[in-house]
C-alpha cells in the first residue's frame, strides 16, 4: 500500500489552468503537479470558455486542453453532494459553481485542489488547498 501523501493527486481548477496556458505566475508550479492532476469537467467547460473568451478558436482551445494530457472527470452524485455539503461554508468568500466543483473533487479523490485564487488560501473546508501564486 503506497502512501498517497507522498504521491498525492492534484485537482486543478480553471485559475490553475488558465495560469498555465498563458504563462502567468505560478505556472511552473500547475506544470508540475500535470501528471497526477485531475480537472473536473465543469473547470474544463470554464477553461474553455475562457480562452473562446479570450479569442482563440474552440478547436485549437481543446486542442491546447488535450496537449496537456489531464483526466477530465464527470460530476458525479458523490461530488454534487459534496458541493452542496461546502456551499454553505464558502458561501461569503464568493466561490462559484466551478470552484465548488473543483473542491468537491479534489475532497471526493482526497487530493489537493491547485488554484490561483489566493481567496481560497484561508478555505478550511476538510480539503488540502495549494495556492499557486
Amino acid at each position: 500500500m503506497t502512501d498517497s501523501s507522498l504521491n498525492p493527486t492534484f485537482v486543478l481548477d480553471a485559475s490553475a489552468l488558465l495560469c498555465l496556458l498563458f504563462d502567468e505566475p505560478g505556472a511552473d508550479r500547475v506544470e508540475a503537479r500535470l501528471t497526477r492532476a485531475l480537472v473536473s469537467a465543469v473547470n474544463y467547460h470554464e477553461v474553455l470558455a475562457k480562452l473562446t473568451d479570450r479569442g482563440v478558436e474552440a478547436a485549437e482551445a481543446k486542442a491546447m486542453l488535450a496537449e496537456l494530457d489531464i483526466d477530465v472527470i464527470a460530476v458525479d452524485r458523490d461530488q454534487a453532494d459534496i458541493g452542496g455539503e461546502i456551499h454553505p461554508l464558502i458561501r461569503g468568500v464568493g466561490l462559484g459553481l466551478g470552484e465548488r466543483s473543483c473542491l468537491a473533487l479534489a475532497r471526493s479523490r482526497q487530493a489537493v485542489a491547485v488554484t490561483a485564487d489566493r481567496l481560497w488560501g484561508d478555505l478550511d473546508i476538510g480539503v488540502s488547498i495549494e495556492v499557486v501564486r
